[in-house]
C-alpha cells in the first residue's frame, strides 16, 4: 500500500556551462520515499518540471535510490538568458505496475545560473576615429576610443586593455581608450598621423579588426604667403606665364591696415645681367635704329680684326675679361683721328672694387702718344669706383681753359654686375647714360689745350700706351674686369630711345590684364622690369594682384637655366606697435632649352656662262634661286607603346621661322683681284630692311637682324663681274649664314661658276644649255653621279685639250676628205659619163666642209648619260638621241670612221646647220 509521498529538498541551486547540457545541482537531485523497500510504492518513477517552456528536463537515474539528473533539452546561450528559476516535483511508482495511486512530493524551487564562455571578440563602436590637434602642444587626451564585447559575463564582456599597434608614433593609449601625444607635433614635419588601435577583453581576447585613428596636425597660425610653388617651369615661346596663380596671404586675423610687396626677378648671372639678344653690337645698333658709323673696338677675333686675338674671351657672348695684365692696340685707320665735337662711346662693363690699398687708374679706352711723350688725348677709365672721361683739345681747336675731365661717382661701377654705359659727347657737355638712366658729372675739371705736335697717336683698350717717360714704350694702367660691345661713333650722338633699346632686357616681370587689377592697388616697375612693387589696403585685392604677376621671355632662343624669384612683404597694422612679419618667398623660374634649329642653304651650285656676260655692266647673278630654310627636330610620343620600341621614336622635322644676323659670301681659293673682278649689290636692295653690307676682296658680308626671306631677297641680287676674263676660267664661292652671332650656323653652301671663253663657247652651247634647263636641274639633286659628266664637260682644262685635238683632226679630215672626194669624182665621171646626178655636182668655189668636233667627246658622254640617267632625264634623252640617230644614219652611209658633212650652196649650208 502506497502510504507515503516522496520527499525532496525544498530548493536547489544549479550551474550550467554555456553550450553544454549538463546541470550541476547543489544539493544533488535525490528523492526519498518512506514506503521503501516496498516495490512500486517505495520507488521513484519521475521528476516533473513546472514552468513555461523551460529548456530543461529531469530524468530518474535509479528508481530504488531515487537519484535523478537535470539536463538541458537544447543548447543554452548565456547572451539570451543568464539564469533560470522553476519548480520540480518527484513522483513515486504508485501501488502497482500500472502506476495507480501514485503520490507526488512537495514542490522544490530550482535556481540555475548559466556559466559564460568567452566566445565574442571586442568590437569598436566607430569604424574610424578622427581628431585634430594644434602643433607644439602636449595633450592629456586627444580623443577616446571605445570597444564593446557581446559576451554576457563581466569577465568576458568588459574591455580590460587598449593597445596601439602602429610602431614609432608619438602617441600612447591608456586602459580606458584615451589617446595622448608623447611629444610636441610639428606641422612641417608631418601633417597627419594614421595609427591602428586594438582592444582586449578581460579574457585577453583581442579585437578581430583594429581600428584606424587619424590625427590631423594643424599648424600654429603663422602669417605668410600660402599655396605657391617653389619651381615654375617656362618653355620657350610660352609668352607670359603667371608665377603664383593660387597665392594668398594668411594674416592670422591680425588687424592689417596695408600691405607692401616687392617681387624681384634675379637674373644678374644670366648673360650681361639678364637675357638679352646675343647679336653683335653692329647688328643690334642697326636693329635699334642707331645711326650708322659705329666702330667696334672689341670685335670677335678674325683675319681682319686680329687685335683682340690675345685677349681672354667668353665666346658665347663675346665678353672680354681683363686680368690686369692685358691690353689691345687698335690699328691705325680703324678710328679717325678727329672724332669731332660730337661722338658716342658705348660699352658693357662688369667691374668690382679695385685690388690693393692704393687704387690705380684702370683704363677702358685710351688715345695717347705712340712715342716720345706721354700725353693722353682722350681716355675713359675707372678710378676709386669713379668713372672718368678725359678729353684734351688741341691748341688749334681751342686756346682757352676748357673742360677736360668729367667724373661720375656711382655705386654700380664697383658692384660686380653688368651695366650698360653710354658716354654722349657734345663738347663742352658730356652726358653719361647708365642702364638707360641719365647721370650728369658731379665734377668737371678744366685744363689747357695740348700743344700741337706731329707725334702719332696710339688707341688702346684695357690699358693705356705709355710712349714717353720710360726707357721702352709699354702698357700701363691696366683694367681689371670684363668688357663687351665697346664701340665709338664719331660725328654723332645717340638718342635716349636707341640707348634704351640697346640695353633692353628680353625677359622680365609682367602683369596680366592691368585693367582688372583691384581698386586701390598701386604698382611700380623698375626700368628693366626685374623689380615690381605693389601696395594696397585690402588683403583680397593684393592676393588677386599677385596672382596676375607673370614672367615673360620674348627671345625665340632664350638662355636656358634658373632665374631666382624673391617676394618680400611689409605689413602695417591699425595703431599697433607690434605687427605681424611676413617671411620672404624664395622660388625660381626654370627656363628650358629651346629646340636647336638646323639652317639649310640650297640652290643651284654650279653653272657656266659666256665670258661676255661676266664682262657686261651688270655681271652675272650668283645666287638666283637660293633658299634658306630652318627646321627643328621634334620627337613624337607614340600612341601605342607596344608597337613602338623606345629605341625607335618617330622623329618629326618641323619648319620654323626665325631671324638671321649675317650671311657671308666668301671666295674660295685666291681672293678677288680688285683690278679685274668684284662682287656687287645695289644698295637700294637694302632699303626698308634692317640690313647692311660690307664688301672686300675676301667676299661680301650682309649683316643685320632680319628675316630669312629678306636675306634670300638680298642674296639673290648679288652679282659677280669680271672685266678681264681671259685669265680666269672659274670661280668658287661658299655661302654661310648665322643666327645669334654664330650660336646657330647653316651648312656651307658651295658654288662653282665657269667662264666660257669665245674659242670654246660654240661647242659648249649645247652642254651649257642642258645645265641651265630647269627640268634638268630638278633631277640634279637625286642622281649626284649623273651630273658629274656635265660638270666635267665645262672644266676649262678638259675643254682646251678637246679644242686642240679637234683642230688637229679637222685639218687631217679636210686633207683626206678633199683627196677622196676628187678620187671618187674622177672615177664616177669615167664609168658613168652619161648619168650625172644633181647631188654629185660639186662647185669647188662654194665648197664648205664642217666636222663635228664633239663626236668623239659626246659619244662616250652620251653613253654614260644613258646608263646613269635612264630614268631621271628620259625626256631630254629622247630628244637628243633621236636627233643624233637620224644624223648618224646619214653620216654612216657616207663614211663610218669620221663624220664628214659636205654642203653646197648657202641653202644647203643652212639646212645642215639646222640639222646639226
Amino acid at each position: 500500500v502506497n502510504k507515503h509521498k516522496p520527499w525532496i529538498e525544498t530548493s536547489y541551486h544549479g550551474i550550467i556551462t554555456e553550450n553544454n547540457d549538463t546541470v550541476i545541482l547543489d544539493p544533488p537531485l535525490v528523492a526519498l520515499d518512506k514506503d521503501a523497500p516496498v516495490p512500486f510504492a517505495g520507488e521513484i518513477c519521475a521528476f516533473k518540471i513546472h514552468g513555461q517552456e523551460m529548456p530543461f528536463e529531469a530524468v530518474v537515474l535509479n528508481k530504488t535510490s531515487g537519484e535523478g539528473r537535470l539536463r538541458a533539452k537544447s543548447p543554452i546561450d548565456c547572451e539570451l538568458q543568464k539564469e533560470y528559476t522553476f519548480i520540480i516535483q518527484a513522483y513515486d511508482c504508485g501501488s502497482g505496475p500500472s502506476g495507480t495511486n501514485w503520490k507526488k512530493s512537495h514542490k522544490a524551487v530550482v535556481h540555475i545560473q548559466v556559466k559564460d564562455v568567452n566566445e565574442f571578440s571586442p568590437t569598436f563602436k566607430e569604424s574610424v576615429y578622427k581628431a585634430t590637434v594644434t602643433e607644439g602642444k602636449i595633450y592629456d587626451s586627444i580623443l577616446q576610443v571605445e570597444a564593446m564585447d557581446e559576451d554576457c559575463s563581466p569577465q568576458y564582456s568588459q574591455i580590460c586593455n587598449y593597445e596601439i599597434v602602429t610602431t614609432d608614433v608619438p602617441f600612447a593609449i591608456d586602459r580606458n581608450g584615451n589617446i595622448r601625444n608623447t611629444e610636441k607635433l610639428n606641422y612641417d614635419k608631418q601633417h597627419q598621423y594614421e595609427i591602428m588601435v586594438t582592444a582586449f577583453d578581460c579574457g585577453q581576447k583581442h579585437a578581430k579588426e583594429d581600428v584606424l585613428v587619424r590625427v590631423n596636425v594643424k599648424p600654429v597660425c603663422k602669417p605668410g604667403w600660402q599655396d605657391w610653388n617653389k619651381r615654375i617651369e617656362y618653355k620657350p615661346g610660352s609668352g607670359s606665364i603667371p608665377l603664383f596663380p593660387s597665392i594668398h596671404l594668411e594674416t592670422c586675423d591680425g588687424p592689417v591696415s596695408s600691405i607692401h610687396a616687392t617681387i624681384e626677378l634675379q637674373t644678374n648671372y644670366i648673360g650681361k645681367g639678364c637675357d638679352r639678344e646675343t647679336y653683335s653690337e653692329k647688328s643690334l645698333q642697326k636693329l635699334c635704329g642707331a645711326s650708322s658709323g659705329a666702330i667696334d673696338l672689341l670685335p670677335s677675333p678674325s683675319a681682319t680684326t686680329n687685335w683682340t686675338t690675345g685677349l681672354l674671351m667668353d665666346n658665347n657672348d663675346i665678353i672680354f675679361k681683363f686680368d690686369g695684365k692685358q691690353g689691345a692696340k687698335i690699328p691705325d685707320g680703324i678710328v679717325p683721328k678727329n672724332l669731332t665735337d660730337q661722338f658716342t662711346i658705348t660699352l658693357w662693363m662688369k667691374h668690382g672694387p679695385s685690388p690693393g690699398l692704393r687704387a690705380e687708374k684702370e683704363t677702358i679706352l685710351c688715345n695717347s702718344d705712340k712715342t716720345e711723350m706721354n700725353r693722353h688725348h682722350y681716355a675713359l677709365y675707372v678710378h676709386n669706383c669713379r668713372l672718368v672721361f678725359l678729353l684734351r683739345k688741341d691748341f688749334d681747336q681751342a686756346d682757352t681753359f676748357r673742360p677736360a675731365e668729367f667724373h661720375w661717382k656711382l655705386d654700380q661701377i664697383c658692384d660686380k654686375e653688368w651695366h650698360y654705359y653710354v658716354v654722349n659727347v657734345e663738347f663742352p657737355v658730356v652726358t653719361l647714360y647708365m642702364d638707360g638712366t641719365t647721370y650728369e658729372p658731379y665734377l668737371v675739371t678744366n685744363d689747357w689745350p695740348i700743344h700741337p705736335s706731329h707725334i702719332a697717336m696710339q688707341l688702346t683698350v684695357g690699358a693705356c700706351w705709355q710712349g714717353g717717360e720710360v726707357t721702352k714704350p709699354r702698357f700701363a694702367q691696366y683694367f681689371h674686369g670684363s668688357l663687351a660691345s665697346l664701340t665709338i661713333r664719331p660725328g654723332k650722338i645717340e638718342s635716349q630711345k636707341v640707348i634704351s633699346c640697346l640695353q633692353a632686357c628680353k625677359e622680365g616681370l609682367d602683369i596680366n590684364s592691368l585693367e582688372s587689377l583691384g581698386q586701390g592697388i598701386k604698382y611700380h616697375f623698375n626700368p628693366s622690369q626685374s623689380v615690381l612693387v605693389m601696395e594696397g589696403d585690402d588683403i583680397e585685392n593684393i592676393n588677386q594682384a599677385l596672382r596676375k604677376v607673370s614672367y615673360i621671355n620674348s627671345r625665340q632662343f632664350p638662355t636656358a637655366g634658373v632665374r631666382r624669384l624673391k617676394v618680400s612683404s611689409k605689413v602695417q597694422c591699425f595703431g599697433e606697435d607690434i605687427c605681424i612679419s611676413i617671411p620672404d618667398i624664395d622660388a625660381y623660374v626654370m627656363v628650358f632649352q629651346a629646340n636647336e634649329p638646323k639652317i639649310t642653304i640650297s640652290g643651284m651650285d654650279h653653272f657656266a656662262r659666256p665670258a661676255a656676260q661676266f664682262e657686261s655692266e651688270r655681271g652675272v647673278t650668283l645666287l638666283p634661286d637660293i633658299r634658306i630654310v630652318s627646321t627643328v627636330t621634334k620627337m613624337e610620343h607614340p600612341v601605342d607603346l607596344k608597337e613602338n620600341d623606345g629605341d625607335s621614336k618617330p622623329v618629326v622635322l618641323e619648319e620654323m621661322l626665325h631671324n638671321l644676323d649675317f650671311c657671308d659670301i666668301l671666295v674660295s681659293g685666291t681672293e678677288l683681284d680688285p683690278e679685274q673682278e668684284c662682287l656687287e649689290l645695289d644698295h637700294v636692295e637694302l632699303q626698308g630692311k634692317h640690313l647692311d653690307a660690307t664688301n672686300s676682296t675676301a667676299g661680301y658680308s650682309i649683316y643685320g637682324v632680319d628675316t630669312m626671306h629678306n636675306y634670300e631677297q638680298v642674296l639673290r641680287q648679288i652679282r659677280y663681274r669680271n672685266w678681264y676674263t681671259s685669265a680666269t676660267f672659274d670661280r668658287k664661292f661658299r655661302v654661310k649664314c648665322s643666327e645669334l652671332n654664330g650660336r646657330y650656323t647653316s651648312n656651307e653652301f658651295n658654288l662653282e661658276v665657269n667662264i666660257l671663253h669665245s674659242s670654246n663657247s660654240n661647242f659648249m652651247d649645247h652642254v651649257n644649255h642642258m645645265i641651265v634647263q630647269p627640268q634638268f636641274l630638278q633631277s640634279v639633286h637625286h642622281p649626284e653621279g649623273s651630273i658629274s659628266a656635265v660638270h666635267n664637260s665645262v672644266v676649262p682644262s678638259v675643254a682646251t685639250i678637246v679644242i686642240v685635238i679637234c683642230v688637229s683632226v679637222l685639218i687631217f679630215i679636210i686633207a683626206l676628205g678633199v683627196y677622196r672626194i676628187r678620187t671618187a669624182h674622177q672615177h664616177s665621171s669615167t664609168d658613168n659619163e652619161g648619168s650625172k646626178e644633181n647631188e654629185m655636182d660639186w662647185d669647188d668655189s662654194a665648197l664648205t666642209i664642217t666636222v663635228n668636233p664633239m663626236e668623239k667627246y659626246e659619244k662616250p658622254h652620251q653613253a654614260e648619260e644613258e646608263s646613269e640617267e635612264e630614268e631621271d632625264i628620259e625626256d631630254e634623252e629622247d630628244d637628243t638621241t633621236s636627233a643624233e640617230s637620224d644624223e648618224s644614219e646619214e653620216d654612216e652611209e657616207e663614211e663610218e670612221e669620221e663624220e664628214v658633212i659636205v654642203q653646197k650652196g648657202d641653202k644647203q649650208k643652212a639646212t645642215r646647220q639646222e640639222q646639226l
